[in-house]
């Protein structure tokens, strides 16, 4: 098992763009989580792209030391289920149209926002999402 430091080093080398800490990640699962709650309004591939940050804390979970998975976990698992709360599990079959889904266990390439609004909104009604508008969420 590895630090922080060697799996930010090895995913990196793994093709990830930056040697990432793992707090550098969960913030940007809580950002996207933040913005998913109050109506994600950027495009389609933005918003594919900003997911990836949840993919790199999966692969590095498989590598990093087991005390440094059980400091982080509780704070993962809470945004996890707010991600949860703020999405609708459609299989992935509207994210599908825009991005090639990953294997099953990367659970939230199968869920899109709940409040459909602007680019993304749009985007995601036309490959069949069914959401909210944000002024009735």
């Amino acid at each position: 098992m590895a630090t922080e430091n060697q799996v930010g080093e090895l995913l990196h080398k793994r093709g990830w763009r930056a040697a990432f800490t793992v707090a550098e990640r969960v913030n940007a699962w809580a950002a996207l989580v933040s913005a998913i709650e109050r109506g994600y309004g950027d495009e389609i591939y933005e918003y594919t792209n900003d997911l990836y940050c949840r993919n790199w804390l999966h692969e590095a979970w498989l590598l990093l030391d087991d005390h440094i998975v059980q400091l982080w976990t509780p704070q993962i698992k809470a945004l996890d289920d707010r991600y949860k709360a703020a999405t609708v599990d459609d299989d992935g079959m509207a994210l599908d149209q825009f991005h090639r889904l990953p294997g099953p266990s990367l659970w939230w390439w199968r869920r899109h926002p709940r409040i459909l609004t602007g680019d993304l909104g749009s985007s995601l009604r036309s490959a069949g999402a069914i959401g909210a508008d944000p002024d009735t969420a």
